[in-house]
């Protein structure tokens, strides 16, 4: 149960995060897209290997490939800040 609640909390970061940059091009979107391939390749192997099929992986791989983009947006920023770019 435990597992379920971690990744029903960070699914709904995930669609907070993924509202909040709609309307602009971002990491966050990249990451969302590349994580749903990468879950969706997972999956196949699972599927060809005989465990069936699971939707599952590839929501855990959208959620993972997002997070992963919010924290490429984050480094972005805090790079261009550093930079001195801020405000400019």
């Amino acid at each position: 149960m435990g597992n379920l609640d971690i990744w029903l909390i960070l699914g709904i970061l995930t669609l907070i995060l993924l509202i909040a940059s709609w309307r602009k091009r971002s990491a966050v979107w990249g990451g969302f897209t590349g994580g749903i391939i990468l879950g969706f390749l997972v999956e196949l192997f699972f599927v060809l290997k005989g465990r069936g099929f699971d939707w599952s992986i590839i929501g855990k791989g959208a959620i993972a490939g997002t997070m992963l983009g919010f924290i490429a947006e984050i480094l972005g920023k805090i790079s261009d800040f550093f930079r001195g770019s801020h405000g400019r």
